[in-house]
């Protein structure tokens, strides 16, 4: 075999392994479900100065659901409209479920119709990352949080104007803080957003 035929072969393997992940039914609970050894009070709490310091990856296979440690970790998907946000439509924001950095806000979310949250803009832009562009049919990057380097998911380029994009993430990634919800949660500074003029 060539070099070239090699990585093509590599190439295959990869998005069988994504797209198995992806359609394998799931006997994982939901996807932001607390895990026993979680508890009330392990919830991270954003300080807002980038400094997170991302705990151990035994520690956060203690934190986190079998689901929210495939996706964030090892780059998993969580199956499609069975997922816990996906068509959540309070108010309030979503933060990572590693570090509790904000990441998007309920007046970005828009339904895309693929069962997955999806938000054309972030809340917070300095805590995305997005990797290099893939194009295969449509090309779309990989998303990634900032501080925490939690796998996200992705954003395409079909979503509603202004930014004519569609940031498709996991819920198994987030954390939805409720509005009446965010000064106790310690995200006190976006409760303006939500406030009646």
């Amino acid at each position: 075999m060539t070099r070239a035929m090699l990585a093509a072969f590599a190439g295959v393997l990869v998005l069988g392994a994504t797209l198995a992940a992806t359609l394998a039914p799931s006997s994982a609970p939901p996807s932001n479900a607390p895990t026993p050894a979680a508890g009330a009070g392990s919830t991270p709490r954003w300080t807002g100065t980038g400094r997170f310091q991302k705990p151990s990856s035994q520690e956060l296979r203690r934190l986190l659901t079998p689901l929210q440690y495939a996706v964030t970790q090892q780059e998993g998907t969580e199956r499609a409209f069975s997922n816990e946000y996906w068509d959540n439509k309070r108010a309030g924001i979503y933060v990572d479920i590693v570090s509790g950095e904000p990441l998007f806000s309920s007046f970005e979310k828009y339904d895309s119709g693929t069962g997955w949250p999806s938000f054309w803009k972030p809340l917070e832009p300095a805590n995305i990352k997005t990797g290099a562009e893939i194009s295969f049919i449509m090309p779309y990057a990989e998303v990634r949080s900032a501080n925490a380097d939690s796998h996200l998911g992705h954003v395409f380029h079909d979503g509603p104007k202004p930014t004519g994009l569609r940031y498709c993430m996991n819920s198994a990634a987030m954390r939805f803080i409720p509005a009446e919800d965010l000064e106790k949660e310690g995200y006190g500074q976006y409760k303006a957003l939500f406030e009646k003029k």
